[in-house]
């Protein structure tokens, strides 16, 4: 995939804001990448990819720590294997494909449930899973669900996530800056975060299972172009558009609390006016979003043809920095851009 490149002072005002987030939480790079109306609007890289001094610098082919935007490849994934039939359908029962599991503590959970954090499950440091709520009756963001639906996508396919959009997305459209790490490599960010975070780890995981997916602005602003356009890119469509409609649009079960986040296959969905959600007021309903813990963020909004990227290498929020109000932010930021051309 190759965009022509026509930068424009349209989005200026979204360069000020991630300048803005980047001096409030600590660390020592970052990027943003947008794409408006199938060409590359803005590219800009600021800093280094550590703290020490002869580190290099940020640029195009700078690989930063996806934290949980790598949910969006397992949410991929997780609809390929129900369009292609290895998934009957997200309303089975979690137990049907995970056996093992305990089953009074997974009676009434569905793969629906495991893909819009509506499970109630929560994992212990013990490795023991307990629940906090019944299943469907409210949200929660909990790691326990992303690891069964791993297992769910590699029990039922026969291939791990990795391998899954390596083979659909990655190789067709030349992917070389997106991946799951086993060691750290020359263009690779390093993390900044405090010694002691518990919720930090590393794997040597490279199935698409753990967090450590590291990708550059530019393939990740590529990866939503990709979603936007429902797999049809470059003349051809790579994959069934059905795969991206079942990822991008709501499939969260109706809950009593409106004002809680809706999801697709794990990305965040705007719909219906919530106020817990993570997209910005201004964001029109059919847009979609992914964000992790470093910072990192990823917007789509197809009324306008657009997708935002902005990355980090902050792992977590230092005293006083709202993120919640930062990331809406960061798309309400887009949208005056948009509307005040």
């Amino acid at each position: 995939m190759d965009l022509r490149q026509t930068l424009t002072k349209q989005f200026n005002p979204l360069v000020s804001h991630v300048e803005s987030t980047f001096e409030h939480v600590i660390g020592s790079g970052a990027a943003l990448m947008v794409i408006h109306r199938d060409e590359i609007v803005m590219e800009t890289y600021w800093g280094k990819q550590s703290l020490e001094q002869s580190a290099r610098t940020v640029q195009a082919d700078t690989q930063f720590h996806a934290a949980s935007v790598r949910k969006s490849y397992i949410g991929y994934a997780a609809a390929y294997a129900v369009t292609c039939g290895a998934i009957a359908s997200i309303d089975d029962q979690v137990m049907k494909y995970l056996p093992h599991l305990d089953e009074e503590r997974m009676t009434g959970t569905t793969i629906r449930h495991l893909l819009t954090h509506t499970h109630g499950l929560l994992g212990t440091y013990t490795g023991e899973i307990v629940r906090e709520f019944p299943a469907g009756s409210s949200w929660a963001y909990r790691g326990v669900g992303i690891d069964m639906l791993a297992q769910i996508v590699k029990r039922t396919t026969g291939k791990t996530i990795a391998q899954i959009v390596q083979e659909q997305v990655f190789q067709p459209l030349g992917f070389m800056e997106t991946g799951w790490r086993a060691q750290m490599d020359p263009k690779m960010v390093e993390v900044i975060r405090k010694p002691d975070d518990t919720s930090w780890y590393t794997s040597t995981s490279t199935e698409g299972d753990k967090m450590n997916l590291y990708v550059s602005a530019r393939e990740l602003a590529y990866w939503g172009y990709f979603h936007l356009k429902k797999g049809f890119v470059d003349g051809k469509q790579l994959v069934p558009r059905e795969v991206i409609d079942l990822a991008t649009t709501v499939q969260s079960p109706p809950l009593q609390d409106k004002d809680l986040p809706q999801n697709g296959f794990l990305w965040f969905v705007k719909d219906l006016p919530a106020d817990k959600t993570e997209i910005g007021e201004r964001v029109p309903r059919g847009s979609y979003q992914i964000l992790g813990y470093t910072g990192v963020t990823l917007l789509v909004i197809p009324e306008h043809e657009f997708v935002a990227v902005r990355m980090f290498n902050s792992f977590g929020s230092p005293p006083g920095y709202d993120y919640l109000g930062d990331v809406r932010g960061f798309g309400d930021c887009a949208m005056r851009c948009l509307l005040e051309s």
